[in-house]
């Protein structure tokens, strides 16, 4: 009964996920949801302002601290390590849904572009939903959104780690999904205060946080990865590409042979 509670809880930690993507889309493009990032809103710009700055902080922060290892170490000691990630996926889905539901609206418009311009600034709009989406299938999107996971709980079967390779765009830039979600937050035809200040703040987030995945990213793959930064922009392609790389653990550097032959063969007895 476990493996099925566990796979249930996967699945719908999920759904709840792909609602709320298709639901940040509908926030961020003003449509077919009826709180967006620009309904009419009532407060004052300090009080909008500082009430948007706790929703973003409030995830930021939540998402941050949950993707380091060091939390992952610990976590994994309350709950299941098959339902860690799905559990990461499930609180991002719900402080985004705070963010998009108690949203404070700050309607002054910074610009308003139309005819051809705007037609270009929508198109590059679903163009960067597109590539988040598609971007997620080039690494594992079933073992990045905890499905993977779950569904080997339930097979009875150990977790094995995934093999990074630099396919697709990722021979272009490191973090083509961070790349999609700046062109979806910045590619508006009308841009309001409101919708500028979330742009500037999730940009700043994102580039703060690919510093700190980077980090875990070197300590992981060592010099393999190291190279690949070497050779590829982090985010703005500038047509230089991967050599193909193909991205495992990094292996430890064997201890120094020891002066003393019976001591090493004691301390190895030992172990």
């Amino acid at each position: 009964m476990s493996r099925i509670l566990v796979l249930l809880y996967g699945v719908v930690s999920y759904v709840i996920f792909f609602v709320t993507f298709l639901w940040a889309i509908a926030f961020v493009g003003n449509f077919y949801v009826g709180h967006t990032i620009d309904s009419t809103g009532t407060d004052s710009f300090t009080t909008a302002l500082l009430w948007n700055a706790l929703w973003l902080g409030i995830f930021a922060i939540s998402h941050s601290v949950m993707a380091r290892p060091g939390f992952k170490k610990a976590w994994t000691k309350i709950i299941p390590e098959s339902i860690e990630r799905s559990t990461y996926v499930l609180v991002s889905s719900a402080t985004l849904i705070l963010i998009f539901t108690q949203w404070s609206p700050m309607n002054e418009v910074i610009w308003s572009i139309s005819g051809v311009g705007a037609t270009i600034l929508t198109g590059l709009f679903w163009a960067g939903w597109v590539l988040v989406l598609l971007s997620t299938f080039m690494i594992n999107h079933f073992d990045l959104f905890g499905l993977r996971q779950v569904w080997l709980r339930f097979k009875e079967t150990d977790y094995s780690h995934l093999v990074f390779t630099t396919a697709f765009a990722y021979k272009f830039v490191r973090h083509p999904l961070l790349l999609g979600f700046v062109i979806a937050f910045w590619a508006a035809p009308t841009m309001s205060m409101g919708h500028l200040i979330f742009a500037i703040a999730t940009t700043v987030y994102m580039l703060i946080a690919i510093q700190l995945e980077e980090k875990d990213m070197e300590d992981v793959f060592g010099d393999t990865y190291r190279k690949y930064k070497g050779e590829v922009p982090m985010l703005i392609p500038t047509g230089k590409t991967a050599s193909p790389m193909t991205f495992s653990a990094a292996t430890p550097a064997p201890a120094p042979a020891s002066p003393e032959p019976e001591v090493a063969e004691e301390e190895t007895a030992a172990y």
